[in-house]
């Protein structure tokens, strides 16, 4: 295909060349997609501890993928919608699936119907989250929560049940097992203020960055050494952390309510401008002027 000579600037347009650091980000998000998908092969080969390995790395790939784009200053719209879209493969639909191969299968159709609503559930979340970005009434204390579960962290809490099996702990009822991941899956599109964190700035003093260095080393071992019982404390902990969110996202919206009403009050109570009067002009009486004005 030959360019039009009318518009040569349409090419070179086209073929522009992209920067190395649009490229990462993106790059990252796939790795986290191929994760998701070979979780899915693992839980249909029945190797459930690595399909859950896929998947908490995939979370981790998730939270990195953004904070490099910001720090190199890759974003674009086009991983906007790709890490939305590995969202959806990754935390609600691989989920889903490796819960009902493992253990719903056992309820036939009752069992593939949570499977797909917590699927479903999570795409919803995803799309209220993209949607809900550029909102302009949002109070600005409301960028410190999430509305309702985020996405990855939805489907670390419906893997529980393979933490405790993985730990020993006899398998729950499978009609125990689709209940919980249709909690997890209301707690996702619900409008519970879940606190996220991201706009606290946190700085360490230099005198603790060894022991910071040494507690993350620590914990990574841990959760090297000893996943199942990190993750499953960790799962517990976030539930439980839940009503805390939403406690301290209603102090913040009652502090606002109270520092707009003293701005309420005063403009009530400002002395408004007096009203322009008319006099009518010389010889403009009333039988002068019409009845109604058009």
């Amino acid at each position: 295909m030959t360019p039009d000579p009318k518009y040569p600037e349409l090419r070179r347009r086209r073929f522009r060349p992209i920067p190395v650091r649009m490229l990462v980000p993106n790059v990252i998000t796939l790795l986290a997609i191929c994760a998701g998908l070979t979780a899915i092969r693992l839980s249909i080969e029945g190797r459930m501890e690595l399909a859950v390995a896929a998947i908490v790395f995939a979370a981790v790939l998730d939270g990195v993928d953004g904070r490099v784009a910001r720090m190199i200053k890759g974003q674009s719209k086009f991983g906007a919608e790709l890490d939305s879209l590995a969202d959806f493969v990754n935390f609600g639909v691989a989920p889903g699936l490796m819960l009902y191969f493992w253990q719903l299968q056992e309820l036939n159709n009752g069992g593939w119907i949570a499977a797909m609503v917590f699927a479903i559930a999570g795409g919803l979340r995803l799309a209220r989250f993209n949607a809900s970005i550029d909102d302009p009434n949002k109070p600005a204390f409301a960028a410190n929560y999430f509305t309702g579960v985020p996405a990855p962290a939805g489907a670390i809490l419906a893997m529980l049940p393979f933490y405790l099996a993985f730990l020993g702990v006899p398998k729950p009822p499978a009609m125990l097992t689709a209940g919980y991941i249709l909690l997890i899956a209301f707690l996702m599109v619900s409008r519970l203020p879940v606190f996220s964190g991201k706009t606290v700035r946190m700085r360490v003093p230099p005198e603790m960055v060894l022991p910071v260095f040494v507690s993350v080393v620590f914990f990574v071992a841990l959760l090297i050494g000893y996943p199942w019982h990190i993750l499953s404390i960790g799962s517990v902990l976030y539930l439980l952390s839940l009503p805390w969110g939403w406690k301290s996202y209603r102090d913040h919206e009652r502090k606002a309510v109270l520092a707009a009403q003293p701005a309420a009050a005063t403009e009530a109570t400002a002395p408004s401008a007096p009203a322009a009067t008319f006099s009518p002009a010389p010889g403009d009486t009333e039988e002068e002027r019409p009845s109604r004005l058009n």
